[in-house]
């Protein structure tokens, strides 16, 4: 366990009050001393460990009460020890103090610790950039790189700005920003996130973000955005130890007066019981531990690649209990590909490609320029075109050597007189013809995420009620894809305003919270409807990202069970640490009130709770 230099000196002051405070204690259990007759010698037996391990708490009290803050943990804990002072209770009185700053040292430490998952997110900004000018390398601040710069990267080295490569072929280290241990094998033309890291060979990067637009400038951004937005859970808390603690106080007071009018009590009890009733009802273990654990649940999900903007956003997708999904781009690739060919009797696959790759050639349409992909794939080459003409809302005419190719819908095969079939398939279908005749049909479509089937069914597993999609896609292909995935309602047809219209139906008709998910810059309006929006980070667009409370940093589905469950868990560790700690205190300042409670009892309320708290708080880092 290492410990900076102010846990440290907090550490060697906790030792060696503890050492002249067990001196003391032997002093008077061998009667060296006697409590009674050598009253003032005793005093500053023990207030020299008291002030010790104790002075900076005296400090701070008295700087809050300057600045008008009255009523804190550290006020209670010195008109707690002053009182035992005052009616002799010398080594109870250090004891308090000691155990309460063994108790702060518990906590800093696992403060500490879940800030680690935060300190190793910000270490990923980049310190400088290889900047190429000319044949000459020249290092340089990232900020004053501009687009279409070439940068140079070397083994080992962070990725400084996002970019793609165009020279060089590695293994990069993605893990800071995803939370995935695999690396990661780019080359030529491939896009690279600033904040990486390059595993092994030199990468030359064309920049196409400048610094303050890039990955990892947004990471940043957010990781630091996050402690700003609290959980209602922290609010409630901070708003009732406000109110709370000056209560205590002034029934402390009230106890130490009334006790002795009302029972037959002497004053020093009465002291002794207000005392036992201050250190018990310091709300430190809830102050500390609520907060704590937001902070660990955040750090938790950082760690998985998964950014959550604020505890407030952690505690809403925790009683989310409906998923409404996007589909292009966040449970499909967004990106067409040919998954089928059918053929016509007397046709082959060849003869299919050939001709529809002759149409399409110079398309600039994602479906024409997922045929021509295909075709270089599989090395099949074109027919050559004579002429290309384009028929509007119908597809291509190409005029070749060996007759007239027609590529497109079935309206156009209709206005040529050519026959047509139906076709069950999902996704988009290109009828090819030559010289009057059809040779078969391409099945273009926007694959399916290898993940999304298992996001979806691991979300129900976890107590999601509903799972919805919301596309602007044709109600076949929506459909099919979400007959595929287990979906249990599909919305087609939808333009960006009609999405958040549809999504606005669902909030109304909502039992718990509804979670958008999204990655294009037509879904930030509904991002920003939701009660949870989330967006995918490493492709999705700055809008989204923007608009969204939590961002996958990697575009998998399946993340979206690891934020579920790091939410879930985050929230159930609150609660226990609020109704533990409270009955807890509720039990023991009954007892105090009654003259049943020692100050070790009242010691073990305080600091025993607030370290079990801690403890319980930093399990949320490890869900």
């Amino acid at each position: 366990m290492s410990l900076n230099a102010k846990q440290k000196k907090l550490l060697t002051r906790i030792v060696l009050a503890a050492v002249l405070f067990l001196a003391g204690m032997v002093l008077l259990w061998t009667k060296v001393l006697d409590e009674e007759g050598d009253m003032w010698l005793c005093l500053v037996i023990f207030l020299v460990p008291y002030l010790i391990v104790g002075y900076d708490i005296l400090i701070g009290a008295a700087k809050n009460i300057a600045r008008g803050e009255v009523f804190d943990e550290k006020f209670l804990m010195i008109v707690a020890t002053f009182g035992a002072f005052a009616i002799k209770e010398f080594e109870e009185t250090v004891a308090v103090m000691l155990l309460f700053q063994i108790g702060e040292l518990f906590q800093s430490i696992a403060v500490g610790r879940s800030r680690k998952s935060i300190a190793d997110m910000m270490d990923i900004a980049p310190e400088y950039a290889n900047l190429l000018k000319g044949d000459e390398v020249e290092r340089v601040d990232p900020d004053e790189v501009e687009i279409d710069d070439i940068i140079v990267v070397r083994s080992g080295e962070k990725i400084p700005l996002d970019g793609v490569v165009i020279e060089g072929k590695s293994m990069i280290d993605t893990s800071a920003l995803t939370g995935e241990s695999v690396p990661r094998t780019v080359a030529t033309g491939d896009e690279v996130l600033a904040g990486c890291i390059n595993g092994q060979g030199l990468l030359k990067v064309r920049v196409v973000k400048e610094y303050d637009d890039s990955t990892v400038a947004k990471v940043l951004e957010l990781v630091e955005e996050a402690s700003d937005n609290k959980a209602e859970a922290e609010n409630f808390i901070h708003r009732f130890a406000k109110i709370y603690t000056p209560v205590v106080v002034i029934a402390a007071v009230f106890l130490a007066i009334l006790i002795p009018v009302f029972t037959d009590r002497s004053i020093s009890d009465s002291i002794r019981t207000a005392c036992v009733f201050l250190v018990t009802s310091c709300p430190c273990a809830l102050v500390i531990s609520v907060p704590l654990t937001y902070f660990g649940g955040i750090g938790a999900a950082a760690k998985r690649g998964v950014l959550i903007k604020g505890g407030n956003y952690l505690e809403a997708l925790a009683k989310a209990d409906t998923f409404v999904f996007d589909k292009t781009g966040t449970l499909t690739k967004g990106c067409f590909e040919v998954t089928k060919i059918i053929c016509e009797a007397g046709s082959s696959e060849e003869e299919v490609v050939k001709a529809a790759a002759a149409a399409e050639a110079g398309s600039t349409h994602p479906i024409g320029l997922s045929i021509l992909e295909y075709a270089r794939k599989k090395e099949i080459s074109a027919d050559k075109a004579l002429s290309i003409e384009e028929v509007p809302g119908q597809g291509i005419k190409a005029e070749t050597e060996e007759g007239t190719v027609l590529a497109g819908n079935p309206r156009l095969m209709k206005k040529f007189d050519i026959p047509t079939k139906e076709c069950n398939e999902i996704g988009s279908f290109v009828y090819v013809a030559k010289a009057g005749k059809l040779l078969g049909i391409i099945i273009v479509a926007d694959e399916v995420k290898d993940d999304s089937a298992e996001a979806i069914k691991k979300l129900k597993a976890a107590g999601v009620a509903k799972t919805i999609m919301l596309s602007g896609d044709k109600k076949d292909v929506a459909d099919g894809i979400g007959r595929l995935l287990g979906l249990d309602e599909i919305h087609s047809e939808l333009l960006p305003d009609q999405k958040v219209s549809e999504l606005s139906k669902i909030l109304s008709k909502k039992s718990g919270n509804v979670a958008y998910v999204g990655d294009g810059i037509n879904d930030a309006p509904a991002l920003a409807t939701a009660d949870v929006g989330i967006a995918m980070g490493s492709l999705g667009s700055d809008a989204a990202i923007e608009a969204a409370d939590i961002v996958l940093m990697d575009d998998r589905p399946v993340k979206l069970v690891d934020a579920l469950k790091v939410s879930v868990k985050t929230n159930r560790i609150v609660k226990e640490n609020i109704y533990g700690s409270l009955l807890v205190k509720f039990v023991v300042l009954t007892l105090g009130v009654f003259g049943l409670a020692t100050m070790w009892l009242a010691i073990l309320a305080d600091v025993g709770v607030m370290v079990a708290a801690v403890l319980n708080a930093v399990r949320s880092y490890r869900t």
